[in-house]
């Protein structure tokens, strides 16, 4: 849904920026909240690998979910 151009005006007048860039604001949050939890994952996956409470199977398993979730993420919001 699209807005008008009298509704696209009064949110630029009241809020100070143009909608288009709360969108960007928005899908930029997700991206960052997306590659911190990987990178936690992703450590503490590693971690458990050098303890040798996990094999180098479940490692991996990690990284691959993690590389999905990216994808798809990338796919849905920037196309």
């Amino acid at each position: 849904m699209s807005l008008s151009s009298d509704q696209s005006a009064a949110f630029l007048a009241h809020g100070g920026f143009a909608p288009g860039a709360s969108a960007t604001l928005l899908v930029g949050v997700v991206f960052a909240v997306l590659l911190v939890w990987g990178v936690w994952a992703l450590r503490t996956a590693y971690v458990g690998w050098a303890e040798h409470k996990l094999t180098q199977r479940q490692l991996l398993g990690v990284a691959v979910r993690f590389a999905a979730m990216y994808v798809v993420l990338t796919y849905f919001l920037l196309s």
